[in-house]
């Protein structure tokens, strides 16, 4: 595995490293949006769903543009760039809100930013690799995205310690953004074929096989469970864990993530992403209907903190590596546009819907909703999209 990661070009590694050190940023204040919105703005779970729905669902939408622009004109390397700068402005300005809309506005910002640079972004990692290392490419980010994840955390965790509060904490925010804008402007444009001409437009699925298509539906269904991850930690702080604590908690998980992320979706290269895909989902389904279920003990929440950890690392590579497997190169752009498109459109009634299930009913049926979802959309992934075997190694 060590002797494959080497061999990897310094692209793949480049925005591994940048996406290390944009998490950080990002999972700084992540955690604390939660108890920002219920502590200090006095909002409940239905605003924090309507945050994340419109956020994600608005991102979503301009992944899909980002990608199609990329493949018409050929270029990925200034939508990377642009992306990470709005997020990196938008996301300290949290600090200075003083409403839930204000969070909303920021949090748009932020995702419009994620949105620009997403599907370029993977798509370059794609046309920097070999079919048989896509799933250890895409893992690697993964992993040092997560990485960052763990980092931003701790640091959230050791400035509440310190007593800094959490409007100063997310201004602090801008430290490692700044470190991303530097590092972005190293990206390099991937060598362009003279002979390429500009594609039209295309924004529909017509061209791309009927098997992504089958496989957008079936995301589109589990991604309907999967509402946004602050709901989980709002399930932590009441379930008696302490406002220090939710950032640990975040970076346990995160860390999790990271270390088994790299070698999963290596793993998917040799075994068939499906096998890891369905087995996350398993996992992501057990670990809901368990969280619905849990008394307050906050000390069963680490070990299933862990566990979800090991859920992102058997999916996240590996259902963008398959993208990459079901697709032509030329359309990648595209198709990691409506990858992301719906993955992202679909969180909007994913959030909104569990913010009231959870409060218009009890958090166990917001939970085992999901958990439902992701069951079916196992089994069908299984039954109906049947994606083949995997790129020879």
């Amino acid at each position: 595995m060590m002797g494959r990661l080497g061999l990897l070009p310094r692209t793949v590694w480049l925005l591994g490293l940048i996406s290390l050190f944009n998490d950080a940023a990002s999972d700084m204040i992540y955690p604390l949006v939660p108890l920002y919105l219920m502590s200090v703005l006095m909002a409940g779970p239905r605003a924090l769903g309507l945050i994340e729905g419109i956020a994600e669902a608005v991102s979503s939408l301009v992944k899909l543009a980002a990608g199609v622009f990329a493949d018409r004109m050929h270029r990925m390397r200034g939508w990377v760039i642009g992306g990470y700068t709005l997020a990196g402005i938008a996301r300290p300005l949290i600090g200075i809100t003083t409403s839930w809309v204000g969070v909303l506005a920021c949090r748009f910002a932020d995702r419009v930013g994620k949105g620009l640079r997403s599907a370029p972004r993977d798509a370059l990692i794609s046309a920097s690799v070999a079919p048989s290392e896509r799933g250890l490419a895409f893992g690697l980010h993964r992993a040092m995205d997560n990485l960052g994840a763990v980092v931003g955390p701790l640091a959230a965790a050791a400035l509440l310690a310190a007593g800094i509060g959490l409007r100063s904490i997310f201004l602090l925010a801008a430290v490692p953004a700044v470190i991303v804008f530097a590092l972005v402007l190293t990206v390099p444009e991937p060598a362009r074929d003279p002979r390429l001409r500009p594609t039209p437009f295309r924004w529909s699925l017509a061209g791309l096989p009927p098997r992504f298509s089958r496989y957008l539906a079936v995301l589109a269904l589990f991604t309907l469970g999967n509402s946004s991850n602050m709901f989980l930690l709002l399930r932590a702080r009441q379930l008696g864990l302490s406002e220090l604590q939710v950032p640990l908690l975040w970076a346990l998980m995160s860390g999790f993530a990271a270390l088994f992320s790299t070698h999963l979706s290596g793993l998917s290269d040799r075994i068939g992403r499906t096998r890891l895909i369905v087995g996350g989902w398993s996992i992501y389904a057990a670990f809901y209907l368990t969280l619905g279920l849990l008394p307050p003990h906050p000390l069963l929440l680490w070990p299933m903190f862990a566990g979800y950890g090991v859920f992102l690392a058997a999916t996240e590579g590996a259902e963008k590596a398959l993208v990459a497997d079901l697709v032509p190169g030329e359309r990648a752009g595209t198709a990691f546009g409506w990858y992301n498109l719906v993955v992202g459109l679909m969180l909007l009634p994913a959030s909104v819907l569990f913010g009231w299930l959870w409060q218009g009913a009890t958090p166990f049926v917001a939970f085992a909703f999901g958990a439902g979802c992701a069951l079916t959309a196992a089994l069908l992934m299984v039954v109906w999209v049947r994606p083949g075997s995997p790129a020879p190694a």
